[in-house]
């Protein structure tokens, strides 16, 4: 029997109303969660390896195991909530997210905290997209700004707390206690959206009609496997080279194959997760060049900096952590300015000068070594890196929205999203190769110093090649404006998604 659902249950959400305020509470704890399993984990990497006497790929793995599942599988994660359900999928993301957060913390040997960190990351990509999604769906036109930004302004005060947390849990319980405190949030969250988050799907597109038309709705599995495996293909080609060996040229050529293959994929498909049409657009082929640079530098220079600041400078954990707070400080205060800044000047400049900027604090981290003055030395320069991702995170967003049509914004906001995880990602697994970082760099504090010296100058080199692309390639006319308010954010590691749909059907 058919029974149409309560006019309560289908009536768009107000952020006044409780259901309203119950469904921003899941969502926010749903990407927090996210953020926390990004953040809290660099913190803790030097304590893993004295834990397990894990050499240096090891520590490499336990960041890139999560990045990788996450990048890869992203988009995949979204189009499986049009399908399915958002709620649906957004629940099991919970649940998938939080069990695999517990066996890291339970794991036994770095195996399987390894494969536990992949599987955190595959519940990231089930929740990542439906959180902002679901807000989209089922808040009222008038209520959906204000949701919006409450959504990210408290998801940015979460990625700020997160290496504060991580380090307190890291130099009181221990490592393994960071991993439960993702977990936690995440198992609390899942009887909140089961009993007040409506479910919602992507709308058929306009000429499909009946049931049988919604499983058209963006399912690309050949594509989200060949993309996500020649990520790893690469990644571990990197990881391992130093080594060098068969088996690492094996990967780098099998990551080569995949590659190309996921590229023919996408071309010939009917409904490719990652169509190549949309890069016909100058600006966003430009856009998402910029993200792969600035997001490779920056995730190189979080990665060993919380390493550095503990190896090298003698940090406890929690000091480590607290360090990095200016950064996503000046984030919260300052990115929704930038981002109108640029809708007014236009992308050039402030993409332009934001990298440089960027740059320039990095290459004052150079100064930071043993007995260095955190006032003097770290904040000055955390502070000048901080003002550069101010002036171009924003802005990159407003960019990239501003390059395709409106029906695009989702789609082009993911594959971005997706292109920046993934820069972290062979970032992390290269700069130590590059830079002659050996398996036992970072148990001795000198030759870690000596490495750091050589890496922040590539980090700051990629940043400066970003900042020639802006002004090579972008225009020099303002970036039309966009109905977007997801821009006050204070997320340091990837840029914010936007829903990939702007129709839904409320589905309960």
């Amino acid at each position: 029997m058919n029974h149409s659902p309560a006019p309560e249950s289908t009536a768009p959400l107000r952020v006044a109303g409780a259901r309203g305020r119950w469904t921003l509470l899941a969502t926010v704890l749903g990407s927090g969660v996210v953020l926390l399993g990004s953040t809290v984990t660099n913190v803790a990497l030097p304590r893993i390896g004295q834990d397990f006497d894990a050499d240096l790929d090891v520590l490499q793995w336990t960041v890139n195991a999560y990045m990788l599942t996450l990048a890869g599988l992203i988009l995949l994660g979204g189009s499986l909530g049009d399908r399915f359900g958002r709620r649906r999928v957004f629940v099991l993301g919970l649940v998938w997210f939080a069990v695999a957060s517990l066996l890291c913390g339970l794991a036994p040997d770095t195996t399987t905290l390894i494969a536990a960190r992949a599987l955190q990351g595959v519940g990231g990509a089930l929740l990542t997209p439906g959180s902002l999604a679901i807000i989209e769906a089922s808040f009222h036109p008038d209520d959906r700004p204000r949701a919006i930004g409450l959504w990210s302004g408290f998801g940015g005060i979460g990625a700020a707390l997160g290496p504060f947390l991580g380090g307190w849990l890291v130099d009181g319980p221990g490592w393994r206690w960071t991993f439960v405190l993702s977990a936690v949030p995440a198992l609390l969250c899942v009887p909140v959206a089961l009993r007040h988050v409506p479910e919602s799907v992507g709308a058929p597109r306009k000429e499909a009609t009946g049931a049988a038309d919604r499983r058209r709705v963006g399912f690309d599995v050949t594509g989200a496997v060949l993309g996500a495996l020649a990520l790893a293909l690469v990644t571990y080609a990197l990881t391992e080279a130093r080594d060098g060996g068969s088996v690492a040229v094996a990967a780098a050529v099998g990551g080569v194959v995949a590659g190309a293959a996921f590229l023919r994929v996408e071309r010939r498909g009917s409904d490719p997760m990652m169509p190549p049409a949309i890069f016909s657009s100058r600006q966003f082929t430009a856009v998402n060049v910029i993200t792969l640079c600035v997001y490779a530098g920056t995730g190189g220079f979080f990665f060993l900096t919380a390493l550095h600041l503990q190896i090298v400078v003698g940090y406890p954990a929690l000091a480590a952590g607290a360090a990095m707070l200016p950064n996503t400080v000046l984030m919260l205060l300052f990115s929704s300015h930038a981002g109108m800044l640029a809708q007014r000047l236009g992308p050039r400049v402030p993409l332009t000068v934001g990298p440089l900027v960027c740059g320039a604090g990095m290459l004052l981290m150079l100064r930071v070594g043993p007995d260095t003055s955190y006032l003097h030395d770290i904040l000055p320069a955390l502070l000048v890196m901080g003002t550069g991702m101010v002036v171009m995170v924003a802005p990159l967003t407003v960019t990239l929205l501003a390059s395709v049509d409106t029906s695009n914004a989702g789609l082009a906001s993911g594959i971005n999203n997706a292109a920046a995880r993934a820069a972290g990602l062979v970032s992390v697994a290269a700069l130590p190769l590059l830079v002659g970082m050996g398996p036992e760099a970072y148990r001795s504090d000198a030759a870690f110093d000596a490495s750091f010296g050589r890496a922040m100058p590539l980090c700051a080199g990629l940043l400066a090649v970003g900042a020639s692309v802006a002004f090579l390639t972008l225009r020099r006319s303002a970036a039309a404006p966009r109905p977007s308010h997801g821009h006050t954010h204070g997320w340091l590691m990837e840029p914010p998604l936007v829903s990939r749909f702007t129709r839904h059907q409320v589905v309960d």
